[in-house]
Order: C-alpha cells, then sequence, then structure tokens
C-alpha cells in the first residue's frame, strides 16, 4: 500500500504544524509547513519591497518571484526552510511577519507561485501538509482530511506561550487581537479562504492536549 497523502487544516494556534510532524515520524512519512513558506514569502518582502511609507509593495513582490529561492532542508529528521540558502527558521516567527503574513498569503500571485510546489511535493505520496486550504485547494485527492479548530482564548494562550519561549515581548491581548485579524483575513480573502473541506474531520482541541489530538487523528488513519 502507497504511502497516504494527508492535509490538515485549521486556524492559528491549533498545534497544526507540531502536530503534523509527530504524525509524520509515527507513520514514516514527510512533513511538510506550508505556512512557513508563506512566512518566507513575507520575511522576503518585509526585507526587500518596501516603500517610502513602509508598506509592502506588492508589485515589487511580485516581480522579484524569480529571485526568490524555497527550500526545505533535513536538519536533524527535521525540514527546516531556507530563503535563498540561508535558515530563516527562527526569522519567519517573529512579531512583524505574524503581523503581515494573511495580507500577503491572501495574494492571488502569491498562492499561484506556492501552490505549484506544494503539489509537485505530494505526487510520490508518503506527506502531510498543514495550512489552511490544503485540503480544499492544494491536495483536494488527499486520502486523509483534518481540520483542527480551538476556542480564541485558548489559541491565544497557546500563541502567547509560544512567543514568550522565544523570547518574543508581548502581551496576551495583543496576541488575541491578532489572531483575531488574521482568522478574519484567511476566511474572508477571496482566494482559497481558510474552510473547512467538505469531507475533513473536524477536530476541535480545545480542551485536549497535543497528544490527545494525535491520537485521535491516528485512529482515522488506516494503518
Amino acid at each position: 500500500m502507497n504511502k497516504p497523502v494527508i492535509a490538515i487544516d485549521g486556524f492559528s494556534s491549533t498545534g497544526k504544524s507540531s502536530i503534523s510532524k509527530i504524525i509524520a515520524k509515527r507513520l514514516g512519512i514527510v512533513h511538510l509547513d506550508t505556512g512557513a513558506l508563506y512566512r518566507g514569502i513575507t520575511w522576503f518582502a518585509i526585507q526587500n519591497c518596501i516603500d517610502d511609507d513602509q508598506k509592502i509593495n506588492l508589485e515589487e513582490l511580485f516581480a522579484s518571484f524569480k529571485l526568490i529561492n524555497l527550500e526545505f532542508r533535513n536538519d536533524e529528521g527535521e525540514l527546516v526552510l531556507y530563503l535563498n540558502h540561508i535558515n530563516v527558521s527562527k526569522e519567519i516567527r517573529t512579531k512583524e511577519v505574524a503581523d503581515h503574513v494573511s495580507f500577503i498569503a491572501k495574494q492571488k500571485e502569491v498562492r499561484d507561485f506556492l501552490l505549484e510546489t506544494q503539489q509537485s511535493l505530494a505526487l510520490k505520496g508518503g506527506i502531510i501538509m498543514d495550512g489552511r486550504d490544503i485540503g480544499t485547494v492544494v491536495l483536494p485527492n488527499a486520502d486523509y482530511k483534518f481540520f483542527l479548530t480551538a476556542s480564541i482564548d485558548e489559541r491565544s494562550r497557546r500563541r502567547y506561550m509560544e512567543m514568550i519561549c522565544l523570547g518574543m515581548t508581548t502581551d496576551l491581548e495583543t496576541v488575541k487581537e491578532n489572531l483575531i485579524t488574521r482568522d478574519k483575513i484567511d476566511s474572508e480573502r477571496e482566494i482559497a479562504p481558510l474552510k473547512k473541506a467538505d469531507n475533513a474531520i473536524e477536530i476541535d482541541n480545545t480542551s485536549l492536549n497535543k497528544n490527545e489530538t494525535i491520537e485521535k487523528i491516528l485512529s482515522f488513519i488506516k494503518k
């Protein structure tokens, strides 16, 4: 039996990436954090495409696609994002990137630029991708589709703790406001909005820890 193609979508801070990494190891398949790709593009834009008003110049960004090389490299069993051959795994997790990534991700040109890359990686099977439109757009024929959700208060708490652990200075209310804004942008964008695929299994992990969420997902996957 071929190894499965698994799509995991859901809201920010539901643990999609960390959960997907563990499931990938458990099943012996590859994990691809598609959100990291959009964060990589956003980081590039912040560094190279800022106009005189200190805003991202989209036309300049689109014209720069030919200068952007995004790739994942295996770092002790974990796929780490490199932008133009530089490890940017920490830089893409900054608040500055978080504040702009939904704006960048809703651009059709950006999504088209990354779509082919994501789909080509799944052709051979044996991959789990997490994001916001994996089950609906990127991998509509995935063997398994899951949609993760949790309360806004719980997601805010998780994201706040993650940022504190990374040494960032913030407060819980600011984090919550950022998540609410991202939810709105991601869900209402015209191109590939965040939504549950019709045949996806929805899992609310507000009251579940990471291991419980993983076991619940694995219970649906045929070994």
